[in-house]
């Protein structure tokens, strides 16, 4: 078995933090049966490799998982307008240094994006994040269609470096006391498809009610684009303004 790490710290919650279904406008159309954003990028960029995309970024040396799926995140919103966007493992591992103070400690989800809001990343900046209930399927899949996927994070199960090794889904199992973040590109009636470890990974559903203990849509830039019409985006803008730094 191949050695990986996690290092996603239990979810951290803030009563400020912007919640997805409050800004989802009444007209929006259900979302479709099934989702992947990944064909979509690998046509603008003329690459379907992942590994080439969404490399390993040192999370099989490091707990550096949180940082390493904002790298995929960013790789994704620029492929979609064509741009290929690969962070440095160099790059990521900069920055989880920077937000942990120099140890290999993980990190917990809400401070890297709290992070990544305030200031640029590999000269990357997002406009806004939002929470996304786990129990929300409907949800979930209309972030994965609208914004190009879903950071999340888990409770890693038994046998998930097993079944990820052999090419099988994963599917809920006893719960250790590990987390991992990863990033959600795809979802159909069997369940979803995250970025990890530079590779794919399937999930059932039954894995991600059991495991999933957060995730959050996040707004690039482009989310001011008509592309992102589904979301009232002033009413969003205004409440960030709100909150205090």
């Amino acid at each position: 078995m191949s050695t990986y790490r996690f290092g996603k710290h239990p979810p951290k919650h803030d009563y400020r933090t912007l919640r997805l279904k409050d800004y989802l406008k009444s007209t929006l159309e259900p979302p479709p049966a099934a989702y992947d954003v990944l064909p979509h990028v690998y046509d603008k960029l003329k690459i379907s490799q992942p590994t080439e995309l969404f490399p390993m970024d040192a999370n099989d040396k490091l707990g550096d998982c949180t940082i390493a799926a904002l790298a995929h995140a960013s790789t994704v919103y620029h492929g979609l307008v064509g741009k290929k966007n690969v962070w440095s493992e160099k790059s990521v591992v900069k920055l989880y240094y920077h937000l942990t103070g120099g140890v290999d400690s993980g990190l917990n989800e809400l401070d890297v994006l709290n992070y990544w809001r305030k200031n640029s990343a590999a000269h990357d900046k997002i406009l806004a994040y939002a929470s996304i209930d786990v129990k929300n399927h409907a949800h979930l899949q209309q972030a994965i269609k609208m914004f190009g996927g879903v950071y999340l994070g888990f409770q890693v199960q038994q046998k998930c470096l097993e079944e990820f090794d052999a090419g099988q889904p994963w599917t809920p199992r006893r719960l250790t006391n590990e987390g991992h973040a990863v990033y959600a590109v795809a979802y159909d009636q069997k369940g979803v498809t995250v970025l990890t470890w530079g590779k794919t990974q399937k999930a059932t559903w039954a894995w991600w009610d059991e495991c999933v203990d957060e995730a959050y849509a996040i707004l690039p830039a482009e989310a001011k684009a008509d592309a992102f019409s589904g979301i009232a985006f002033t009413e969003l803008q205004a409440d960030l303004d709100a909150i205090a730094t």
